[in-house]
């Protein structure tokens, strides 16, 4: 038993490495599909998630960060034409996963980062609004097709706790499905990679 009388957690270790896991992502072709942890990490995607989330993975090495990207990143008020309430969202979703976990110490460095940063982030965690969002409508603006209706679901990874899958997808005939079928199809040209490699890339397939 530690000094302060409560029992010691377990690390828990996430993995989205599994190759099973990303058959799924890759069987996955008309929609925008990714794993993602309690710290907002952008863990893995199918191909049509990276040409989505371009903005965000950048040119690689840190690990993606959706929570980085909303409130340090000018480029996320233009993929994200509502980014008020994007950043609200954002901010009640990694409130939520606190109170999961209190003692997370890389949410806890995540939450001290965009705290010293951000002063629209410290302000909306101060208001302590805790939210969960399994499911609805968002829009972006994407750089290649322009703007993009989607309606997402959010999936639990039961075999790796704490990990969810999301997954965005257009309303047939709409617009947006046409744009993100030209997305699709852009996507369709990038270059393939080896399951070995995806497990150590979080922008890899």
């Amino acid at each position: 038993m530690p000094p302060a009388g409560r029992p010691r957690r377990r690390p828990t270790k996430q993995s989205a490495s599994r190759p099973s896991l990303h058959w799924v992502l890759n069987a996955i072709t008309d929609g925008i599909a990714f794993v993602r942890n309690p710290r907002q990490d952008l863990l893995a995607t199918n191909a049509l998630g990276r040409r989505f989330y371009a903005p965000v993975i950048g040119d690689g090495g840190r690990t993606p960060n959706l929570a980085r990207f909303q409130f340090l990143d000018p480029a996320s008020r233009d993929f994200y034409p509502d980014w008020d309430l994007f950043a609200e969202m954002c901010v009640a979703i990694m409130r939520a996963e606190a109170g999961r976990d209190p003692h997370d110490r890389a949410l806890q460095d995540l939450v001290g980062e965009l705290s010293t940063r951000s002063e629209v982030f410290r302000t909306l965690w101060a208001a302590h609004d805790v939210r969960t969002h399994g499911t609805g409508t968002k829009r972006f603006t994407h750089p290649e097709v322009g703007e993009l209706v989607l309606a997402y679901e959010e999936l639990a990874l039961t075999a790796e706790p704490g990990l969810v899958m999301i997954i965005y997808t257009a309303e047939p005939g709409s617009p947006s499905a046409e744009r993100l079928r030209l997305l699709a199809s852009l996507a369709a040209e990038q270059p393939a990679h080896t399951g070995d490699e995806a497990a150590t890339h979080p922008t890899l397939p």
